[in-house]
């Protein structure tokens, strides 16, 4: 084994205090990575931490990606097999736990949100850029009220109508952020054929792109649409966010949601492809001037 690491490998109390604005999912996986670090400064295998807090090599792989929550016991004995033995140091690496383990906002809608899209939700509270790019529906996080109360019911038909409102209101929750004195860049990319399929009627396809038009005036958000004019183009695969965070221990993360699922991709090999096709996406697409001109123009049709 080699030597305990040094102090690079220690998050700073300073530095759990500014995590703490992530939210839950971004600390848990900060300290998952700090872990990690620790693990294989040690030459220690997944198999050894896992026998060490009474679990196997898959349980410390989770913790280390962040998708599980931590235990102080675990966190101490993790700690001890890695050589830190500092009583400053331990203390902060078990409050940094004590923080990823606090539930988010969103924890009152947890009967709402299955567990892969909770994940989700936590990333875009973190995320200090979001790029989406939509083909069928508007995005969520730039929808009114009443063009998300129309999508919500074709994905949930059987719902009450206190369960439709709670999702609703979900939604809305999420989109404060966008405006919000921390809020993230965000930059929607938005197919034309999404423009065109009425959802609702004609007063909320309108008050929709009123929407549309109100964020464009907004810094730090981006709409650019994809007319049917400019013919094919990169996103051939379908819908996709990129996340991005200010942290630069987190890498960037894609995500495609699916019908019951989602795919979650962070390694560099497989997030590029995206990285590409987005910057392509972002040439071949109106530029935000043109994107005005065609909402603007779209608004006096509906």
């Amino acid at each position: 084994m080699t030597s305990a690491p040094g102090p690079e490998h220690r998050p700073e109390d300073n530095d759990v205090l500014a995590y703490s604005r992530g939210g839950p999912t971004v600390l848990r996986i900060l300290l998952g990575a700090q872990l990690r670090r620790l693990r294989t400064a040690r030459d220690i295998s997944r198999e050894e931490a896992g026998h060490a807090i009474r679990a196997s090599h898959a349980k410390i792989s989770r913790l280390e990606l962040g998708r599980v929550g931590f235990k102080t016991r675990d966190v101490a004995d993790l700690l001890t097999l890695y050589g830190v033995t500092d009583p400053g140091e331990r203390s902060t690496f078990v409050a940094l736990a004590a923080q990823a383990n606090a539930p988010g906002w969103w924890h009152k809608f947890s009967d709402l949100l299955p567990t892969w899209f909770e994940l989700y939700v936590g990333l875009e509270e973190a995320a200090s850029i979001i790029r989406t790019y939509e083909i069928q529906f508007i995005p969520g996080l730039v929808q009114t009220e009443d063009y998300a109360r129309e999508i919500i019911k074709l994905g949930h038909a059987n719902a009450s109508a206190e369960e439709i409102d709670r999702r609703i209101a979900l939604r809305m929750t999420r989109q404060e952020r966008m405006t919000g004195p921390d809020g993230p860049r965000l930059w929607a990319l938005v197919d034309e054929a999404a423009l065109r399929r009425p959802l609702g009627g004609r007063a909320i396809m309108r008050a929709q792109v009123d929407r549309l038009l109100e964020l464009i005036e907004i810094p730090t958000v981006t709409v650019q649409v994809i007319p049917f004019g400019h013919g094919g183009h990169a996103a051939a695969g379908g819908p996709f966010t990129i996340l991005r965070f200010a942290e630069p221990e987190l890498p960037d993360v894609v995500y495609m949601e699916q019908l019951t699922s989602a795919l979650y991709l962070d390694k560099r090999e497989e997030t590029d492809p995206y990285m590409r096709v987005m910057d392509r996406l972002c040439v071949e697409a109106a530029t935000a001037s043109e994107s005005r001109r065609f909402l603007t123009a779209l608004r006096d049709e509906i």
